[in-house]
Protein backbone atom coordinates (compact mmCIF):
# COMPACT_ATOMS: atom_id res chain seq x y z
CA UNK A 1 0.00 0.00 0.00
CA UNK A 2 1.38 3.39 -1.06
CA UNK A 3 0.59 5.70 1.86
CA UNK A 4 0.73 8.95 -0.07
CA UNK A 5 -1.60 7.65 -2.85
CA UNK A 6 -5.37 7.89 -2.43
CA UNK A 7 -7.99 6.74 -4.93
CA UNK A 8 -11.58 7.98 -4.86
CA UNK A 9 -14.52 6.92 -6.97
CA UNK A 10 -17.60 8.73 -8.13
CA UNK A 11 -20.90 6.97 -8.70
CA UNK A 12 -20.59 6.53 -12.47
CA UNK A 13 -18.52 3.33 -12.52
CA UNK A 14 -17.86 1.91 -9.03
CA UNK A 15 -17.16 -1.63 -10.32
CA UNK A 16 -14.24 -0.41 -12.44
CA UNK A 17 -12.90 1.63 -9.51
CA UNK A 18 -12.96 -1.46 -7.27
CA UNK A 19 -11.10 -3.50 -9.91
CA UNK A 20 -8.46 -0.78 -10.26
CA UNK A 21 -7.96 -0.74 -6.48
CA UNK A 22 -7.66 -4.54 -6.46
CA UNK A 23 -4.98 -4.31 -9.14
CA UNK A 24 -3.13 -1.69 -7.09
CA UNK A 25 -3.69 -3.54 -3.81
CA UNK A 26 -4.95 -0.21 -2.53
CA UNK A 27 -8.13 0.54 -0.55
CA UNK A 28 -10.71 2.84 -2.07
CA UNK A 29 -10.70 6.24 -0.36
CA UNK A 30 -13.62 7.11 1.87
CA UNK A 31 -16.00 9.70 0.45
CA UNK A 32 -19.71 10.38 0.80
CA UNK A 33 -21.43 11.28 -2.47
CA UNK A 34 -25.07 12.12 -1.82
CA UNK A 35 -27.89 13.96 -3.54
CA UNK A 36 -30.22 16.47 -1.87
CA UNK A 37 -33.94 16.17 -2.52
CA UNK A 38 -33.78 19.00 -5.07
CA UNK A 39 -31.06 17.20 -7.07
CA UNK A 40 -28.01 19.07 -5.75
CA UNK A 41 -24.95 16.87 -5.19
CA UNK A 42 -23.21 16.82 -1.82
CA UNK A 43 -19.61 15.63 -1.43
CA UNK A 44 -17.74 14.89 1.79
CA UNK A 45 -14.21 13.45 1.97
CA UNK A 46 -13.99 11.07 4.93
CA UNK A 47 -10.22 10.92 5.43
CA UNK A 48 -7.15 13.10 5.69
CA UNK A 49 -5.68 13.74 2.23
CA UNK A 50 -3.37 16.63 3.10
CA UNK A 51 -0.28 16.48 0.82
CA UNK A 52 -1.54 13.24 -0.77
CA UNK A 53 -1.48 12.26 -4.45
CA UNK A 54 -5.20 11.92 -5.21
CA UNK A 55 -6.80 10.08 -8.16
CA UNK A 56 -10.54 10.40 -8.78
CA UNK A 57 -12.05 7.77 -11.11
CA UNK A 58 -15.22 8.96 -12.82
CA UNK A 59 -16.54 8.34 -16.34
CA UNK A 60 -18.70 11.21 -17.55
CA UNK A 61 -21.22 8.84 -19.13
CA UNK A 62 -25.01 8.86 -18.78
CA UNK A 63 -26.35 10.73 -16.85
CA UNK A 64 -23.56 12.87 -18.30
CA UNK A 65 -24.25 16.18 -16.55
CA UNK A 66 -24.76 14.61 -13.11
CA UNK A 67 -21.55 12.62 -13.37
CA UNK A 68 -19.60 15.64 -14.62
CA UNK A 69 -20.78 17.91 -11.79
CA UNK A 70 -20.10 15.13 -9.28
CA UNK A 71 -16.52 14.89 -10.56
CA UNK A 72 -16.03 18.65 -10.44
CA UNK A 73 -17.30 18.82 -6.85
CA UNK A 74 -15.05 15.94 -5.77
CA UNK A 75 -12.06 17.70 -7.32
CA UNK A 76 -12.96 20.94 -5.53
CA UNK A 77 -13.44 19.10 -2.21
CA UNK A 78 -10.01 17.47 -2.54
CA UNK A 79 -8.42 20.75 -3.57
CA UNK A 80 -9.84 22.49 -0.50
CA UNK A 81 -8.59 19.59 1.65
CA UNK A 82 -4.98 20.44 0.73
CA UNK A 83 -4.28 17.49 -1.57
CA UNK A 84 -0.79 17.73 -3.11
CA UNK A 85 -1.92 16.77 -6.61
CA UNK A 86 -5.33 15.82 -8.03
CA UNK A 87 -5.58 13.62 -11.11
CA UNK A 88 -8.96 13.18 -12.79
CA UNK A 89 -9.22 9.67 -14.24
CA UNK A 90 -11.92 9.72 -16.91
CA UNK A 91 -12.10 6.31 -18.60
CA UNK A 92 -14.76 7.89 -20.82
CA UNK A 93 -14.58 11.63 -21.57
CA UNK A 94 -18.12 12.91 -22.10
CA UNK A 95 -18.77 15.70 -24.67
CA UNK A 96 -15.69 14.53 -26.61
CA UNK A 97 -17.64 14.42 -29.88
CA UNK A 98 -18.30 18.16 -29.64
CA UNK A 99 -14.67 19.04 -30.31
CA UNK A 100 -15.11 21.64 -33.09
CA UNK A 101 -17.60 24.09 -34.54
CA UNK A 102 -19.68 22.17 -37.06
CA UNK A 103 -22.18 25.02 -37.53
CA UNK A 104 -22.40 28.73 -36.71
CA UNK A 105 -23.18 29.72 -33.11
CA UNK A 106 -22.48 26.36 -31.46
CA UNK A 107 -20.18 25.67 -28.48
CA UNK A 108 -16.98 23.65 -28.47
CA UNK A 109 -18.20 21.61 -25.50
CA UNK A 110 -15.12 19.39 -25.15
CA UNK A 111 -13.02 22.53 -24.61
CA UNK A 112 -15.44 23.89 -22.00
CA UNK A 113 -15.30 20.61 -20.06
CA UNK A 114 -11.49 20.80 -20.15
CA UNK A 115 -11.63 24.34 -18.73
CA UNK A 116 -14.05 23.27 -15.98
CA UNK A 117 -11.79 20.41 -14.91
CA UNK A 118 -8.77 22.69 -14.79
CA UNK A 119 -10.50 25.51 -12.89
CA UNK A 120 -11.84 23.01 -10.33
CA UNK A 121 -8.25 22.12 -9.40
CA UNK A 122 -7.22 19.19 -11.60
CA UNK A 123 -3.47 18.97 -12.11
CA UNK A 124 -3.43 16.00 -14.51
CA UNK A 125 -5.94 14.02 -16.56
CA UNK A 126 -5.84 10.33 -17.41
CA UNK A 127 -8.39 9.29 -20.02
CA UNK A 128 -8.86 6.54 -22.57
CA UNK A 129 -9.38 6.56 -26.34
CA UNK A 130 -10.38 10.19 -26.82
CA UNK A 131 -12.73 10.63 -29.75
CA UNK A 132 -10.20 13.05 -31.23
CA UNK A 133 -6.58 13.20 -30.13
CA UNK A 134 -6.44 17.00 -30.44
CA UNK A 135 -8.71 17.29 -27.37
CA UNK A 136 -5.48 16.93 -25.37
CA UNK A 137 -4.60 20.40 -26.65
CA UNK A 138 -7.71 21.84 -24.99
CA UNK A 139 -5.96 21.40 -21.64
CA UNK A 140 -3.12 23.49 -20.22
CA UNK A 141 -2.26 20.61 -17.87
CA UNK A 142 -0.73 17.19 -18.69
CA UNK A 143 -3.09 14.66 -20.30
CA UNK A 144 -2.36 10.94 -20.62
CA UNK A 145 -4.58 9.50 -23.37
CA UNK A 146 -4.51 5.73 -22.87
CA UNK A 147 -5.57 3.21 -25.51
CA UNK A 148 -7.69 0.09 -25.12
CA UNK A 149 -5.72 -1.43 -28.00
CA UNK A 150 -3.69 -3.92 -25.88
CA UNK A 151 -6.89 -5.34 -24.35
CA UNK A 152 -8.84 -5.47 -27.61
CA UNK A 153 -5.93 -6.88 -29.63
CA UNK A 154 -5.41 -9.67 -27.10
CA UNK A 155 -9.13 -10.50 -27.34
CA UNK A 156 -9.04 -10.59 -31.15
CA UNK A 157 -5.90 -12.76 -31.17
CA UNK A 158 -7.48 -15.20 -28.73
CA UNK A 159 -10.85 -15.52 -30.47
CA UNK A 160 -10.18 -15.12 -34.19
CA UNK A 161 -7.46 -16.96 -36.04
CA UNK A 162 -6.26 -16.50 -39.61
CA UNK A 163 -7.95 -14.67 -42.49
CA UNK A 164 -8.96 -11.60 -40.45
CA UNK A 165 -9.74 -8.22 -41.95
CA UNK A 166 -9.99 -5.11 -39.75
CA UNK A 167 -12.74 -2.71 -40.81
CA UNK A 168 -12.80 1.04 -40.18
CA UNK A 169 -16.47 2.16 -40.13
CA UNK A 170 -15.54 5.61 -41.49
CA UNK A 171 -12.61 7.61 -42.81
CA UNK A 172 -11.91 9.12 -39.36
CA UNK A 173 -11.07 5.72 -37.87
CA UNK A 174 -8.61 4.59 -40.55
CA UNK A 175 -5.49 5.40 -38.52
CA UNK A 176 -6.76 3.37 -35.55
CA UNK A 177 -7.81 0.45 -37.76
CA UNK A 178 -4.48 0.48 -39.61
CA UNK A 179 -2.58 0.26 -36.31
CA UNK A 180 -4.69 -2.75 -35.25
CA UNK A 181 -4.27 -4.44 -38.63
CA UNK A 182 -0.49 -4.01 -38.43
CA UNK A 183 -0.31 -5.47 -34.92
CA UNK A 184 -2.54 -8.40 -35.94
CA UNK A 185 -0.89 -8.92 -39.33
CA UNK A 186 -4.36 -8.60 -40.85
CA UNK A 187 -5.86 -6.92 -43.92
CA UNK A 188 -7.58 -3.54 -43.78
CA UNK A 189 -10.86 -2.30 -45.29
CA UNK A 190 -12.80 0.96 -44.99
CA UNK A 191 -16.50 1.79 -45.07
CA UNK A 192 -17.49 4.79 -47.18
CA UNK A 193 -20.09 6.32 -44.86
CA UNK A 194 -22.46 9.19 -45.49
CA UNK A 195 -24.16 10.84 -42.50
CA UNK A 196 -27.49 12.54 -43.25
CA UNK A 197 -28.18 13.84 -39.72
CA UNK A 198 -26.76 13.49 -36.16
CA UNK A 199 -26.96 9.87 -34.95
CA UNK A 200 -28.11 8.78 -38.43
CA UNK A 201 -25.68 7.16 -40.81
CA UNK A 202 -25.88 5.15 -44.01
CA UNK A 203 -23.01 2.90 -45.00
CA UNK A 204 -22.46 3.04 -48.73
CA UNK A 205 -19.58 0.89 -49.94
CA UNK A 206 -16.71 -1.27 -48.70
CA UNK A 207 -13.25 -0.23 -49.87
CA UNK A 208 -11.05 -3.32 -49.68
CA UNK A 209 -11.35 -7.08 -50.01
CA UNK A 210 -13.48 -8.79 -47.32
CA UNK A 211 -14.69 -11.81 -49.32
CA UNK A 212 -14.63 -15.08 -47.30
CA UNK A 213 -12.82 -13.36 -44.41
CA UNK A 214 -13.64 -12.86 -40.73
CA UNK A 215 -14.34 -9.12 -40.48
CA UNK A 216 -13.80 -7.19 -37.24
CA UNK A 217 -15.26 -3.67 -37.28
CA UNK A 218 -13.26 -1.36 -35.02
CA UNK A 219 -14.52 1.91 -33.52
CA UNK A 220 -13.76 4.10 -30.52
CA UNK A 221 -17.38 4.08 -29.33
CA UNK A 222 -20.81 2.69 -30.16
CA UNK A 223 -23.68 5.04 -29.37
CA UNK A 224 -26.98 4.30 -31.13
CA UNK A 225 -25.28 1.54 -33.18
CA UNK A 226 -26.61 2.98 -36.44
CA UNK A 227 -23.16 3.31 -37.98
CA UNK A 228 -22.07 -0.09 -36.66
CA UNK A 229 -25.05 -2.10 -37.92
CA UNK A 230 -25.06 -0.36 -41.32
CA UNK A 231 -21.34 -1.13 -41.63
CA UNK A 232 -21.92 -4.76 -40.63
CA UNK A 233 -24.61 -5.13 -43.31
CA UNK A 234 -22.34 -3.59 -45.96
CA UNK A 235 -19.45 -5.89 -45.01
CA UNK A 236 -21.67 -8.98 -44.98
CA UNK A 237 -23.12 -8.06 -48.38
CA UNK A 238 -19.57 -7.67 -49.70
CA UNK A 239 -18.95 -11.35 -48.98
CA UNK A 240 -17.47 -11.54 -45.47
CA UNK A 241 -17.78 -14.95 -43.83
CA UNK A 242 -18.49 -13.52 -40.35
CA UNK A 243 -18.83 -9.99 -38.99
CA UNK A 244 -17.74 -9.06 -35.46
CA UNK A 245 -17.08 -5.68 -33.83
CA UNK A 246 -15.10 -4.14 -31.00
CA UNK A 247 -14.99 -0.73 -29.36
CA UNK A 248 -13.60 1.00 -26.30
CA UNK A 249 -16.71 2.88 -25.13
CA UNK A 250 -20.13 1.15 -25.04
CA UNK A 251 -22.39 4.23 -24.87
CA UNK A 252 -25.26 2.12 -26.29
CA UNK A 253 -28.05 4.68 -26.08
CA UNK A 254 -31.51 4.73 -27.66
CA UNK A 255 -32.25 1.74 -29.91
CA UNK A 256 -28.67 0.42 -29.85
CA UNK A 257 -29.37 -2.98 -28.30
CA UNK A 258 -32.38 -3.66 -30.54
CA UNK A 259 -30.27 -2.81 -33.58
CA UNK A 260 -27.39 -5.03 -32.46
CA UNK A 261 -29.75 -7.93 -31.73
CA UNK A 262 -31.37 -7.63 -35.16
CA UNK A 263 -28.06 -7.17 -37.05
CA UNK A 264 -25.79 -9.69 -38.72
CA UNK A 265 -23.12 -9.06 -36.07
CA UNK A 266 -22.04 -12.24 -34.32
CA UNK A 267 -20.35 -10.45 -31.39
CA UNK A 268 -19.45 -7.02 -30.01
CA UNK A 269 -16.45 -6.73 -27.68
CA UNK A 270 -16.48 -3.66 -25.44
CA UNK A 271 -14.49 -2.47 -22.43
CA UNK A 272 -15.81 -1.43 -19.02
CA UNK A 273 -15.05 2.29 -19.37
CA UNK A 274 -18.85 2.69 -19.18
CA UNK A 275 -21.03 0.32 -17.12
CA UNK A 276 -23.58 -1.54 -19.22
CA UNK A 277 -27.26 -0.87 -18.71
CA UNK A 278 -29.38 -3.95 -17.83
CA UNK A 279 -30.64 -4.49 -21.39
CA UNK A 280 -27.08 -4.32 -22.73
CA UNK A 281 -25.71 -6.59 -20.00
CA UNK A 282 -28.29 -9.23 -21.00
CA UNK A 283 -27.44 -9.04 -24.71
CA UNK A 284 -25.80 -12.38 -25.69
CA UNK A 285 -23.72 -10.74 -28.43
CA UNK A 286 -21.85 -8.37 -26.08
CA UNK A 287 -18.53 -9.35 -24.44
CA UNK A 288 -17.09 -7.05 -21.74
CA UNK A 289 -13.31 -6.74 -21.33
CA UNK A 290 -11.84 -4.91 -18.35
CA UNK A 291 -9.32 -2.09 -18.67
CA UNK A 292 -8.68 -2.02 -14.89
CA UNK A 293 -5.08 -3.28 -15.20
CA UNK A 294 -4.36 -0.67 -17.87
CA UNK A 295 -5.75 2.17 -15.75
CA UNK A 296 -4.09 0.82 -12.61
CA UNK A 297 -0.70 0.61 -14.32
CA UNK A 298 -1.08 4.17 -15.63
CA UNK A 299 -1.86 5.38 -12.08
CA UNK A 300 1.21 3.61 -10.67
CA UNK A 301 3.48 5.06 -13.36
CA UNK A 302 2.03 8.54 -13.01
CA UNK A 303 2.45 8.39 -9.22
CA UNK A 304 6.06 7.17 -9.50
CA UNK A 305 7.00 9.58 -12.28
CA UNK A 306 7.54 6.79 -14.82
CA UNK A 307 6.67 6.67 -18.53
CA UNK A 308 3.01 6.00 -19.34
CA UNK A 309 3.50 5.95 -23.10
CA UNK A 310 5.77 2.92 -22.80
CA UNK A 311 2.64 0.89 -22.01
CA UNK A 312 1.80 0.98 -25.72
CA UNK A 313 5.21 0.46 -27.33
Amino acid sequence: VMKDLVIFSGNSNPDLSQKVCQYLDQPLGGAKVKTFSDGEIQIEIDENIRLKDVYIIQSTCSPVNDNLVELLLMIDACNRSSAKRITAVLPYYGYSRQDKKVAPRVPISAKLVADLLTVAGTKRVITLDLHAGQIQGFFNIPVDNLFAAPVLIEYIKSNFQDNIVIISPDAGGVERARAFAKRLDADLAIIDKRRSAPNKAQAMAVVGDVRNKVAVILDDMVDTAGTLTEAATAVKNAGAKEVHASCAHPVLSGPAIERIDASCLKSLAVTDTIPLKPNAANCPKIRVLTISALVGEAIIRSHNGESVSSLFI
